[in-house]
């Protein structure tokens, strides 16, 4: 991320919103919980929402999410006063740590919830939190080089070691029928980064041997379960592969991926229907509702690709990737206070919910704040003597160990394709492979002007290899075209795509009440949407594009006039994203 820096666009855009959220988040605020159960005093007003002091999840945001988010918006912008509040923060829960003098535990509620789940009593979700503060204080060190970080997140493994290790395996795997988080994961990467095999250890102590048994063996017995709490597990495993070779772990990786993104998800890339699987694979269509799409499931699918795309550099990884950045993570951020939602609804005729900037503080701002900041992460990845260019976002990379820097303008997604310019200190033999989407009707590539005879199938990287010397200038054309993608299990329920854009219809605007906090829409704020009617041999033909203005789109032959724009674009008005269609009578 520190080689990589957002042009203009509409990721900067979010991105931005929430360096703005970032810097109105008070650190006595933030540090007033932690405070409170380390007995020192604090005056601060409390949080609220899930940070409320009598919230089981408390701390989970305030000493977690925003250490990540704080160190992965430094590495992406160089924020130093950004930095400087992160520092604070560490420094304090240091305190905090050191007055609760029990063993390395560090959070916002008392040692005795561990009680509770030792004794399967019932308690939100204590390891779940202890992995945010733990991969925030990790992320700390890792991104912004706080070491006092790595300390305390050390002496938190240490406790964690201590208090599962006196539980006999059965014991432990029934501690994990209650939500964890990525606690595997941060204890691989904590051995990643000290070198201790021992943390490999205490991270196996977290593998759900009733989840993950079946997944290695490829079969899907995934209904039923809450999506949240198991994809974190599986990246988990991811990591665990890349760490040991262990192919028990890929399978489950890739399997998992596999089975989520062709059977279990919308036209948006997301997951998950009131946060969970809740039917056999390919039954979407009755699976519409306000609480469609949780998007902590899209944050943590899109960790997930990347780790597969790292082990093998397949473009339908990113076609996929690409999918949720513009269709779920755009547009899920208010750009004017940097809040965020919960779930995308897909039920038509509904809106987007955003949160509370100080009184909500749910997961999915935690993994928003995370995500909007790290948006520079995927744009271009590398091996030994290859460029990959795989998402067309205005961005400029500095990449020193070749003594390269490419330069890369667009307007993407209104302009359809993208331009690069290479600077090199000498002349740079290397492959540059350029992703051509699954969407792309057609396409070309120019090299400084002259228009190459080849190109790549949709779906496919096309690889350019030569000798590339400052000025050099790369420019692929990426013809976008409507498409629709229809539900598996019921071919007249269909959404309108636009290359690799969710369309959906806009209606009336939103009360603003209605739009913030924790609002339950009602039976009563159901609004109809119509029914379309269209040609079954040409199901695109009932949507135009609107030539006075950049993707606008307008509906044709209907019994009401309507306008179709990308999902990520609005923001306060009731909106369809799903249309059941009808076969227009000749």
């Amino acid at each position: 991320m520190k080689q990589v820096r957002l042009g203009q666009g509409p990721c900067t855009v979010a991105m931005e919103a929430d360096r703005k959220y970032l810097h109105s988040l008070p650190p006595d605020r933030l540090l007033h919980t932690f405070r409170i159960n380390a007995k020192i005093s604090s005056s601060a007003e409390p949080l609220g929402g899930w940070e409320a002091p009598d919230c089981e999840l408390r701390g989970h945001y305030a000493g977690g999410h925003y250490l990540s988010a704080v160190a992965l918006m430094y590495a992406s912008t160089g924020d130093e006063d950004l930095k400087k509040n992160g520092d604070i923060v560490v420094g304090e829960l240091a305190k905090c740590q050191k007055s609760l003098n029990a063993g390395g535990y560090l959070s916002a509620f008392p040692v005795e919830f561990f009680d509770r789940l030792r004794n399967r009593e019932r308690v939100w979700a204590p390891f779940y939190t202890i992995h945010k503060i733990m991969a925030g204080l990790l992320d700390m060190y890792l991104y912004t080089g706080n070491a006092q970080a790595l300390e305390m997140v050390e002496k938190m493994a240490e406790w964690t070691a201590s208090y599962t290790g006196s539980f006999s395996y059965d014991h432990m795997q029934r501690i994990l029928g209650t939500e964890y988080g990525g606690m595997g994961e941060v204890l691989s990467n904590l051995y990643a980064v000290t070198g201790k095999e021992y943390y490999l250890h205490v991270a196996q102590r977290f593998d759900k041997k009733f989840f993950f048994d079946p997944l290695a063996a490829h079969r899907d017995e995934l209904k039923g379960l809450h999506v949240n709490t198991h994809i974190p597990q599986v990246i988990a495993a991811a990591r665990y592969y890349e760490l040991t070779g262990d192919n028990y772990y890929r399978d489950i990786a890739e399997y998992f991926w596999d089975e989520v993104v062709s059977e279990r998800s919308y036209c948006t890339g997301g997951t998950s229907n009131h946060e969970s699987w809740n039917t056999d694979p390919g039954k979407l269509a009755a699976e519409l509702s306000t609480t469609t799409t949780e998007d902590c499931c899209a944050y943590n699918m899109m960790k997930l690709t990347r780790h597969l795309f790292g082990w093998k550099p397949d473009a339908r990884y990113m076609d996929y990737y690409e999918r949720l950045v513009f269709n779920h993570r755009l547009g899920t951020i208010n750009p004017e206070d940097g809040t965020m939602m919960y779930y995308l609804p897909l039920a038509s005729g509904y809106w987007k919910t955003f949160g509370k900037p100080f009184d909500s503080l749910w997961c999915c701002t935690g993994t928003g704040s995370e995500e909007y900041a790290k948006l520079t992460d995927t744009i271009y990845f590398h091996d030994d003597d290859s460029l990959y260019v795989n998402l067309y976002i205005d961005s400029n990379l500095e990449w020193p160990e070749k003594g390269v820097a490419i330069k890369q303008e667009t307007r993407f997604p209104e302009q359809q394709g993208t331009t690069l310019t290479i600077s090199a200190r000498n002349p740079q033999k290397l492959d540059i492979n350029l992703r051509v989407p699954y969407w792309a009707e057609g396409g070309s590539v120019k090299i400084n002007g002259s228009l190459l005879p080849a190109f790549s199938n949709p779906g496919s990287y096309l690889a350019l290899n030569r000798v590339w010397k400052s000025g050099d200038k790369i420019e692929i054309n990426l013809p976008m075209a409507l498409h629709v993608d229809t539900m598996p299990d019921d071919q007249s329920v269909q959404a309108m795509m636009y290359g690799p854009l969710v369309l959906a219809g806009r209606f009336e605007p939103v009360a603003k009440e209605m739009r913030y906090g924790d609002y339950e829409p009602k039976a009563t704020d159901l609004y109809k949407v119509p029914e379309i009617a269209a040609d079954r041999d040409q199901p695109t033909s009932w949507v135009e594009v609107d030539r006075r203005q950049p993707l606008t789109f307008r509906a044709l032959g209907q019994s009401q006039e309507m306008t179709l724009v990308p999902l990520y674009q609005i923001l306060e008005e009731r909106y369809a994203v799903y249309w059941k269609v009808n076969a227009k009578s000749v």
